[in-house]
Parts: structure tokens; C-alpha cells; sequence
């Protein structure tokens, strides 16, 4: 009896315990409900503002504007307030996105960044009517035809210098250095986007490769080039005014290169944006001494590959400082016809460093131009004046003689080399092969 009683003496505690803790559990439930009916509300209160003020401009304004176009603005004046890269697509604007993404484009062959709140070219590209005019990379566009650039999105400056080939565009630009604003007359051109360049540099058994942008075939026209090239003791991977693309290009390109290791992580707001982007452990070209060319003009996905190759001890880096293009921008469709381009997350080179508003500061300080003539060998001075002499003696004893053989050496002779005047017009690519042929000293 006692037993019993004990039993339901501790069964009633028990029962109590049970009831108070149900009644906490449901005082916790009412008050985390509060909460987040709280929160709601809270979060009600900005859409009603933004519903009022919509309602308020269709309304008054001046002049009709019709509700899709309220809200059109609306968006992009949110995006644009976020960054320099986010922006609202409509209709025109993500057409043209996908068309320059299939490789071909009408325009002046610019590609363009915002820095210190100014409309800066990252990159005029090789061949385009921007870089045959002498438009140069770290130019401040002050206004497009008649049109000012204070206020102007990267975006809306897109739209209005992209047009047909043929029409005209005029840029005034302010250049560093120069006393007033240069102002080029253009002429659009379908611009052919061809990523990667190759050819063997004379007097060396080096290779030279340059890649122009990140499309989706970079990094397989890279190793078809160096298998191509054969057996070479040094490359130079020129990236210098080259404005990015595909993330998958930059480490494809890397893993060439690189043995093992990160490439680089990308990190952002979202766990699905916290990725880490490792190489496949191939690398067929992992011992061959490298030199990478950067200046200004590389930005984003050419910045990855720099930087990998930097912080693997992989390459010299050779050039100015880059761009410091290193966010995520991801398109987000919103119907079928218009998107959003947000950013989404950072990236972050193997080292930790982020590259956003910083960039990569080269190994080997080298301003680009001509060669100064005191890095020139006299020899070379002698040899090709010498040359030249001989060739206008030649000319004068037989022209017809010497045009078929040029004519003859021009067919048979298809594939260009980097010539030494080449390499004396460009100062930073004579600083990059005078570095590789040092690594192939202190190597032997």
C-alpha cells in the first residue's frame, strides 16, 4: 500500500512537472509567435512605404507614366544603389547580355568598371576600334556623345556605345598625366572576341600566350597551342588588359599549371555561395618556368589566375598593379524577357588575400612602352641597322627579285613569331623574357 502510494505520490509530481512544462513550453510558443508576428509586421512596413510612394508618383507625377515602367525604375534605381556591378536587365539589356556571350558584338570593343565613382575602361580590346584609336586602359570616360557620365551606370553606358557596325560614337576621356580631356571620333565594329593568342618568341625557345578574355573555350585552345609549341623551356602568359569572363575558364587555365591546391574560394552571404575551387591534380605543364604579364586592364577571372599562380609560387608576375575586380555577379531571371544581375558573393585567393578594390601587385615592377635604349645591346642596335642597310642595297639591285621572294616567304611562312622589334616596343615583355632566361640560369 505504501508502495502504491509512493507510486502515485510520484506519478502526481511527475504529472506536474509535465503540466508546467507544457505550460512553459506554450508560454515559449505564444511569445516566439509574438515575435515573429512582430517581425512580419516590421518587415510589412518598408513594402507599404514602398507601395505608397509608387501609388504617389503614378498618381502626381507631372507627366503619366504607366505602372511596369514605375516599377522598372524602382528596380533599378535599388540595384544600382548596391554596387557598381548589380543591375536590372530588361528586355534590350539582357538580349544584348546574351549576345555578347555568344562571342560577337557590335560596339568599340571596351570593357568597363566603375572606380572612385568614375566610368573607368578596364580594357580596350586587341584589333577593336577603341584600341586601334589609342584609347588605353585606367581612361575615365567624362561623357559619351553628348551625354555626361556622372550618375551613369556601367550598364546604361553599355547600351548607348553598343550600335550598329558603321555608326559613329565620340568619347571624351580624361587621361592621367595629360593637361585637358582627349576626345576620340569612333566608328562601331562587330567585334569578334578571339580569347587566346599564341607563338614562339624568337631567339628563344620560349612561348608566348595571350588570352584576351575568359570565354568558354580558353583553357582547351590553351593547351592546343602548347602542344603545338613542343618542347619549350619558359611561356609567357600575357593577361594584361584582359576583363575577365568564366570563373570555370580561370581555373581550368590554372589547373595547367598547378599541381594541387586551391585555385580560389568564393564566399558570400549564403552557405551555397561558400565554395572552395580546387585544381584536378593533372597539370601538365607544372615544371615549365612561367612569367605572367598583368597591368590595369586585368581584371576578375584574369586576376584568379594571376593570383593562383602568385601564391603557388607557380609564376613571376611581371606588368602594374591589376584592376581589382573580385566579386560575384550571378543573372537571375525574372521572366523571360528581363533578369538581374546581382552580386552575390567575394572571392579570395589561395592565400586568404580578396582581390575586390585591391588587385595584385606584380613581383617585377615594369611600366609598359618602348624599351628604354639603354636596356637594348648595342649589338642589336648595330646589327639591325646593319641589316636594314643591306636589305635597301639589295632592293635597289633587283625590286622585282626581292618582292617574289617576299611574296614567296609570306605564303609559306603562315604562323607569326614575336620579332625582336616586338619585344623592343614592349617593355614589360622584355622584362618577362629577361626573367625567364635568369630562372634558366639559376636552374642550370
Amino acid at each position: 500500500m505504501k508502495n502504491r502510494l509512493k507510486f502515485l505520490g510520484l506519478g502526481s509530481l511527475l504529472l506536474a512537472v509535465c503540466i508546467a512544462v507544457g505550460l512553459y513550453a506554450a508560454d515559449g510558443q505564444k511569445e516566439e509567435q509574438k515575435q515573429t508576428k512582430k517581425e512580419q509586421q516590421n518587415r510589412l512596413e518598408p513594402y507599404k512605404k514602398l507601395r505608397k510612394v509608387i501609388n504617389l508618383v503614378e498618381n502626381n507625377y507631372v507627366d503619366e507614366v504607366e505602372l511596369d515602367k514605375i516599377v522598372d525604375k524602382a528596380i533599378e534605381g535599388l540595384l544600382s544603389n548596391l554596387d557598381a556591378h548589380s543591375a536590372y536587365l530588361d528586355e534590350k539589356k539582357f538580349r544584348d547580355l546574351q549576345t555578347q556571350t555568344n562571342g560577337e558584338f557590335g560596339g568599340i570593343g571596351i570593357t568597363l568598371g566603375m572606380k572612385d565613382g568614375a566610368l573607368t575602361i578596364i580594357t580596350p580590346l586587341d584589333d577593336s576600334p577603341a584600341g586601334k584609336a589609342g584609347i588605353k586602359a585606367g581612361d575615365v570616360i567624362l561623357k559619351i556623345n553628348d551625354k555626361n557620365t556622372l550618375n551613369m551606370s556601367i550598364d546604361d553606358a553599355v547600351n548607348i556605345m553598343r550600335g550598329k557596325a558603321g555608326t559613329s560614337l565620340q568619347l571624351t576621356i580624361y587621361r592621367k598625366g595629360e593637361s585637358k580631356p582627349i576626345v576620340y571620333d569612333l566608328k562601331r565594329d562587330n567585334i569578334k572576341l578571339d580569347s587566346v593568342i599564341g607563338r614562339k618568341i624568337d631567339g628563344t625557345n620560349f612561348y608566348y600566350l595571350r588570352v584576351t578574355s575568359f570565354d568558354k573555350n580558353v583553357a582547351t585552345n590553351v593547351e592546343k597551342f602548347l602542344k603545338k609549341a613542343g618542347k619549350i623551356d619558359g611561356i609567357i602568359l600575357d593577361l594584361r588588359n584582359n576583363p575577365g569572363g568564366l570563373l570555370n575558364q580561370a581555373v581550368a587555365l590554372s589547373e595547367l599549371f598547378i599541381k594541387e591546391g586551391v585555385v580560389v574560394s568564393q564566399k558570400g552571404r549564403n552557405k551555397d555561395e561558400n565554395i572552395e575551387l580546387k585544381v584536378n591534380g593533372k597539370a601538365p605543364y607544372a615544371t615549365i618556368p612561367m612569367v605572367v604579364l598583368i597591368n590595369g586592364g586585368s581584371a576578375s577571372a584574369s586576376e584568379i589566375v594571376a593570383g593562383a599562380l602568385q601564391d603557388h609560387k607557380r609564376a613571376v608576375l611581371v606588368g602594374e598593379q591589376s584592376f581589382g575586380k573580385g566579386s560575384v555577379q550571378v543573372v537571375l531571371e525574372l521572366g523571360k524577357t528581363d533578369a538581374l544581375k546581382l552580386t552575390t558573393a567575394k572571392y579570395y585567393l589561395p592565400s586568404g588575400r580578396t582581390i575586390q578594390a585591391v588587385g595584385i601587385k606584380p613581383d617585377i615592377e615594369a611600366s609598359y612602352g618602348k624599351v628604354p635604349q639603354s636596356q637594348k645591346s648595342g649589338f642589336e642596335i648595330k646589327e639591325s641597322d646593319l641589316r636594314m642597310h643591306l636589305e635597301n642595297e639589295l632592293e635597289k639591285i633587283d625590286k622585282k627579285e626581292k618582292k617574289q621572294e617576299e611574296k614567296k616567304s609570306s605564303k609559306e611562312k603562315k604562323e607569326k613569331t614575336i620579332t625582336q622589334e616586338d619585344i623592343n616596343n614592349d617593355n614589360q615583355l622584355k622584362v618577362g623574357i629577361d626573367t625567364l632566361k635568369a630562372w634558366s640560369v639559376i636552374k642550370q
